[in-house]
């Protein structure tokens, strides 16, 4: 019960895969992000909402409930058949069996098998898709000179995890291969980073130092790379 409308999921992903790193185009499938300019330029009640959202304990607290289980309930007439369909059916299967598991079950025991795993996981891959698209140097480009491979190959890290989650993660840690070419199995994903020597100038980051990159917070389009919200309200410095 992974809670995803497949057809719908397809769609976000593919978009999310044809505008990852492009400014003028953001808002499918990323981490709503804004610019040095764009926030400041926002008021001082929008400013604190942002920082609100931004903060880790709602990005991969509170969050997850939303993007994860509560988003993908929602239809909109706006959609296209297909894909408003395929959200309608998916509630309508969850409901069906859910419904039966806590019929045989008990809400209560239906809930503790099926709640914890499904937050942790929500929980896990907000972070890892966070930090995959979301450091220091990543490509972030106007869509006049956005390029696909550059925003594969330097907006998309490689996550050096250990085997275990390696393993349990499907290889997504290899995200710029995936970015690459999302038609690659994950099961080759390792394979190919090892054996296409341009995968590996990709930015590559340890769990740990996965950690350390929720501080930032803006894309500061003079210096090319996120900073912190301190970093972004330090003066600049003139020779």
């Amino acid at each position: 019960m992974t809670l995803s409308a497949f057809a719908r999921w397809r769609q976000d992903h593919a978009v999310h895969h044809a505008t990852a790193g492009d400014l003028d185009r953001r808002g499918t499938g990323d981490i709503p992000t804004l610019a040095v300019a764009e926030y400041n330029a926002r008021s001082l009640t929008r400013q604190r909402a942002y920082r609100a959202f931004r903060n880790p304990l709602v990005m991969f607290g509170v969050g997850p409930v939303f993007v994860m289980m509560i988003g993908p309930r929602i239809w909109s007439s706006k959609q296209r058949p297909r894909l408003r369909h395929s959200v309608m059916l998916t509630d309508l299967a969850l409901l069906s069996v859910g419904g039966i598991v806590v019929a045989l079950l008990g809400p209560v025991d239906a809930l503790l098998a099926w709640l914890p795993a499904t937050l942790i996981a929500s929980s896990a891959g907000i972070f890892l898709f966070y930090v995959q698209h979301q450091y220091e140097d990543v490509y972030w480009e106007r869509h006049a000179e956005w390029s696909f491979a550059a925003a594969a190959l330097q907006g998309s890290s490689y996550l050096r995890l250990p085997r275990v989650l390696q393993y349990f993660t499907g290889n997504i840690g290899l995200h710029h291969v995936h970015h690459m070419s999302s038609q690659i199995p994950n099961y080759n994903l390792q394979r190919a980073h090892d054996e296409v020597p341009a995968f590996h100038a990709a930015p590559m980051f340890s769990l740990r130092d996965a950690v350390k990159l929720t501080r930032l917070k803006l894309w500061d389009e003079d210096a090319e790379r996120m900073v912190s919200f301190q970093e972004a309200r330090a003066p600049r410095t003139t020779a």
